[in-house]
């Protein structure tokens, strides 16, 4: 069972069934080849499908819902909305726990005798059969040493020598934490008889005395590792009492993490933090959504606090979306510290049995799982309380899904909850994107502002280094300007910490040989491999093909490659040897992989055990470290000259939010910007903080070239092996779109990677008028879909919908 039903499909059920299924329940249900799976109870009706026949459910097996009513109404507008099916929704949303397994058994067919009709390999399956009751496939996959074994276990079938069970059964395992206790038989009266019998075994009375002290100590059961440690005794020890009827084991179910803590006073406010909380709920009466902008180290999250606690005081749930999940690592320590044991983290590092705890804990309501902090996938838990959505750093693109479907943004689908659950949604930057700026701006949003940092510090001071006139003196050293060698420097004299950007991992993007020209290219995508020196190794960042580095050019053989471009790792080399005694790290994804990776660097961080960090943007979201107070980004030009409309807004953002870890505390921070082109508009911007110039710019740009937040867009991919043939169905599919769409379709494109694992891609946007209905277009799509689908040499290319893909 690996995957839930991808659509709605009608099953029948019993009366005696009807009496207790209900929507949300999972059932077992048998699809295709007869093969088991597991599907979600959308609706119980009493219409016989068309087309064919209802078969009887499998089993059901849940005893209550595990899916409430809202959340199906909002996996519901999902589905509509980003135009994919409530299969995929499902997928996404439910954890891959609650997908029960099946195994295929093996059972020999009583009364066959024909041995002399079967092959060798079905032969040595059958004898295998007469000395064990059932086999599963990985058994017969051994015993016949082959990889492929169904079509000898589908000729069995045929000869009726075999059958086939499937055997269900639950992956989720609870965590059982083994305790011990006093037999019952030993009552008060009975106590000096039994030590009196333990005399002569000095470890087991040990054991038992300590048992007494444990429990008028601590007033709790005692855990049998407690019960260890106390008497210094041995696990042979307990179980030789246990074994004497003198304790008895017995197992408690917990939950895998917890957060322990007291309830600690929230902060003082400051005055124009004050004044923007009552803005908050003066906005609140009237809008359901409002935007803070607040600079960067406004103490943003101590009012975020104080809305919560107002929250808990009225008994709701708090959904608290974060777009890192690095920013959950600090932010955890924060939230424990003010709300105890009332917060509960839920994201893709956690393990499944983990996320199915606190998918039960929000499902049950319990005091522990009322604050809910996580990425994007925690929209889906079963809230049935909820009274507050905050959305921090709501311009972040990591909110928005790509791949695979549902490509759903997390933070309007936000808004769509928190509409259903009549709950109050706040979101928060320093950059708000264009369009929830644009929505507060034309009244949609309520808009709370604050322009001052908490302490009253100075925002950093942000200075443009001329890279192209320190290239001309040569005034460089690697990649690093003698300007930002003497910041660093300075920062480094004064025990302070220093953050250096570079929005790309590895050592360099392109191996590139000197005498024809030619660099390594990736055998799967059409991309050239990045170096990673750590490893020695080549490596595609699309796919994850890799192969060891070469030393002679693939093409002509000359031994004289050279490395262009540079990445996080090659500037981490370069500190080592420009800063010998001085403690490097490095934050990227290729650091990060590990459950505690965040939580080890960024600890290693705080307690300053690492002096210079070098980072991808996982470094741009909202983490706060007291003692940096210099910044530097040493390539802004890449982000400037992405070929996207949205380029000048994002490298605003993401420069804007670097520069914010400089001077949080005390001391006014420095930023060193090291560019070819300091006389840019948005560098300009940047340096002077002018959200509200480059805003105005951007809109114009947006209004001038028909883009968001004035049109919608969807766009559509095509991938297929097979160049020509998705070539031709990229054509036809354009030339469709054009009929209804006239002018406000663009492509079919080929994209910058314009084929990854093998396939080949095109692309087509449709923009759509502020006018124009957005159902009517969604259903135009998606006819033109069915008549692309029903030519049969289109049927094979995958066809991607992406609703809103910025």
């Amino acid at each position: 069972m690996p995957i839930p039903l991808p659509k709605l499909f009608t099953y029948k059920i019993t009366e005696a069934e009807s009496q207790f299924l209900k929507k949300g329940m999972r059932v077992a249900v048998e699809f295709g080849k007869k093969k088991i799976y597991t599907a979600l109870v959308y609706e119980i009706h009493q219409n016989a499908p068309k087309g064919y026949d209802a078969k009887d459910i499998h089993q059901i097996l849940d005893e209550t819902p595990i899916v409430n009513e809202i959340q199906l109404q909002h996996w519901q507008w999902i589905s509509d909305y980003y135009m994919c099916t409530l299969g995929d929704v499902f997928r996404a949303a439910l954890p891959s726990a609650f997908l029960l397994e099946s195994e295929t058994s093996i059972l020999k067919k009583e009364g066959f005798t024909s041995e002399n009709e079967l092959s060798n390999d079905e032969f040595l399956i059958f004898d295998a059969l007469q000395h064990q009751s059932e086999l599963n496939v990985n058994q017969v996959v051994s015993i016949l040493n082959k990889k492929t074994v169904f079509p000898i276990l589908k000729s069995m079938l045929d000869k009726e020598a075999i059958i086939l069970k499937e055997r269900i059964y639950e992956q989720y395992k609870p965590k059982l934490v083994k305790y011990v206790r006093l037999n019952s038989i030993y009552t008060e009266e009975k106590l000096n008889d039994l030590l009196e019998s333990l005399n002569r075994a000095k470890k087991q009375r040990e054991a038992v005395l300590s048992y007494f002290q444990l429990q008028l100590s601590t007033k709790k059961p005692v855990k049998v590792t407690d019960l260890e440690t106390a008497s210094g005794s041995s696990t042979a020890v307990i179980k030789a009492l246990v074994e004497k009827d003198v304790f008895e084991y017995y197992f408690i179910q917990v939950d895998r993490i917890t957060f322990e803590g007291k309830n600690n006073q929230l902060k003082t406010l400051n005055e124009h933090q004050s004044k923007a909380l009552i803005e908050i709920e003066i906005s609140f009466e009237e809008k359901d959504v409002v935007l803070l902008h607040g600079v960067t180290s406004s103490g943003k999250t101590e009012i975020y606090a104080d809305l919560i606690q107002k929250q808990l005081d009225e008994n709701k749930q708090i959904l608290y979306l974060l777009p890192e999940i690095a920013l959950t690592t600090q932010l955890i320590t924060r939230l424990q510290h003010y709300f105890g044991d009332k917060v509960a983290v839920f994201h893709s590092k956690y393990s499944m049995n983990e996320r199915v705890e606190v998918w039960n804990n929000v499902l049950e309501n319990k005091p522990k799982a009322q604050i809910i902090l996580g990425a994007r996938s925690s929209l889906f838990l079963p809230f049935s309380n909820l009274g507050l959505i905050i959305v921090d750093e709501e311009h972040e693109t990591s909110y928005k899904q790509f791949d695979p479907a549902p490509r759903y943004h997390a933070r309007d689908a936000a808004i769509v909850l928190s509409h259903m659950h009549k709950a109050k949604i706040l979101l928060g930057s320093a950059t708000p994107s264009i369009e929830s700026f644009h929505n507060a701006k034309e009244g949609k949003y309520g808009l709370v502002t604050i322009n001052r940092r908490h302490g009253n510090v100075l925002l950093p001071e942000v200075e443009l280094v001329d890279i192209k006139e320190k290239h001309r003196k040569k005034r460089m050293k690697g990649h690093f300007s003698d300007r930002l060698i003497a910041l660093i420097n300075n920062a480094l004299e004064e025990n302070e910490q220093v953050i250096l950007f570079q929005n790309r991992r590895g050592f360099s993007p392109i191996v590139e040989c000197e005498t024809c020209g030619v660099s390594p290219q990736c055998s799967n995508c059409d991309v050239s491999l990045t170096y990673h020196k750590f490893k020695n190794e080549l490596r595609c960042h699309y796919c994850g093909h890799h192969q060891a580095m070469q030393h002679n050019c693939g093409a002509c053989g000359s031994e004289k490659l050279n490395t262009k471009g540079f990445g996080t790792e090659q500037i981490e080399l370069e500190l080592a040897d420009l800063f010998p005694t001085i403690k490097v790290g490095r934050m990227d994804l290729d650091t990060t992989r590990g459950k505690y990776g965040y939580q080890k660097i960024i600890g290693q961080f705080q307690a300053q055990e690492i002096d210079i960090l070098v980072g991808t943007q996982m470094l741009s979201k909202g983490l706060d470290f007291s003692n940096v107070s210099l910044v530097g980004i040493l390539n802004a030009d890449n982000m400037l000259n992405f070929p996207d409309f949205r380029a000048h807004e994002r490298s605003f953002q993401l420069m804007v939010q670097v520069s914010g870890r400089a001077g949080r505390a005390k001391k006014r921070g420095k930023v060193a910007i090291q560019t070819f082109n300091p006389y840019h508009q948005i560098l300009q911007q940047v340096s002077t903080n002018e959200y509200q110039t480059m805003f105005k710019e951007q809109l114009d740009e947006r209004w001038q070239y028909h883009y968001p937040p004035f049109y919608r867009m969807v766009k559509i991919t095509l991938k297929h092996r097979d160049y020509s043939k998705v070539d031709i169905a990229a054509i036809w599919l354009g030339k469709s779109l054009i009929n209804v769409f006239k002018e406000n379709v663009l492509g079919p494109t080929i994209p910058v990677v314009s084929r990854v694992r093998n396939q080949y891609i095109r692309t087509l946007l449709i923009k759509i008028p502020p006018k124009q209905s957005l159902k009517t277009t969604k259903e135009h799509i998606l006819r033109i879909k069915n008549t692309f689908q029903a030519v049969k040499d289109f049927r094979p290319i995958r066809f991607g919908l992406d609703v809103d893909n910025y």
